[in-house]
């Protein structure tokens, strides 16, 4: 396969449900405010997009936390994070920005948070958050090369289109790390096919034996990214709850990245 399918990448989840509807909401919540330099009152944004007052004041308010939004004399205006995202430290902004949201999720989790993005071809981890009481994964191989075995790696290549995915695995042939590891192109092509948008994807001791872990996508902007968790396999009975939490909280993760 030639290097350029390395960027092929499917629109999966577009049009489904959250948080990719959050997500779309609460761009065009900025958009509305935007447009109305002296601001808007939730009834008027409401209107506007066709959203009940209630819900529109929640995503709102949230925006205001991120700090998007901020309400002032009883209507809505840009915040002052769209100052910050012109300057030039944009890049250490988000880094920060994103390292503060992982650390609160690893504290409400009791267990290590990842981002990763799929971007030329490569499989990135981009921030951890671990500590003591929540110990990252032990990479005994690299993580670049193990994307068939790993809940990172299959959900980025779950991401990508057909052609992407047999692209990244005619560069990094499939290979046995664990007697759970799928070391079948075809099979794991399949199940990659065939795994939903909205369902995380889990990794049952492929990786590690002694490591469970799951990955929800998150997808901002060009970003091919995923949010996952890790940890010692006897908490097992924890990982679905766990996938849960991290599907409730990619929305405001793909907010703090859509910049």
């Amino acid at each position: 396969m030639s290097a350029p399918s390395r960027g092929h990448q499917a629109v999966r989840g577009e049009g489904g449900p959250s948080p990719y509807g959050v997500l779309r909401r609460a761009l065009r919540v900025l958009e509305a405010v935007d447009r109305r330099p002296g601001g808007a009152t939730s009834a008027e944004l409401a209107r506007e997009l066709t959203l009940p007052e209630p819900a529109l004041v929640r995503l709102a308010e949230e925006l205001e936390v991120e700090g998007y939004l901020m309400r002032m004399e009883g209507v809505w205006v840009l915040g002052g994070t769209f100052a910050l995202l012109g300057q030039d430290n944009r890049e250490q902004t988000v880094r920060a920005r994103l390292q503060v949201k992982l650390a609160d999720l690893r504290d409400e989790l009791g267990a290590a948070v990842y981002f990763s993005r799929y971007h030329d071809g490569e499989l990135t981890v981009e921030a951890v958050s671990a500590a003591d009481h929540a110990p990252a994964v032990h990479e005994w191989v690299d993580f670049r090369a193990t994307a068939h075995a790993s809940a990172i790696g299959k959900c980025l290549l779950g991401q990508l289109d057909h052609d992407g995915r047999r692209d990244h695995l005619a560069r990094y042939p499939v290979a046995r790390l664990t007697s759970r590891t799928i070391t079948d192109p075809d099979q794991l092509m399949h199940r990659l096919e065939r795994q939903p948008a909205t369902v995380p994807v889990l990794d049952l001791q492929e990786y590690a034996l002694d490591t469970v872990c799951a990955a929800v996508p998150v997808t901002a902007g060009n970003t091919v990214g995923c949010l996952a968790t890790s940890m010692p396999a006897g908490n097992l009975h924890r990982l679905r709850a766990a996938a849960e939490l991290l599907s409730a909280r990619a929305a405001p993760l793909m907010l703090a990245m859509a910049v």
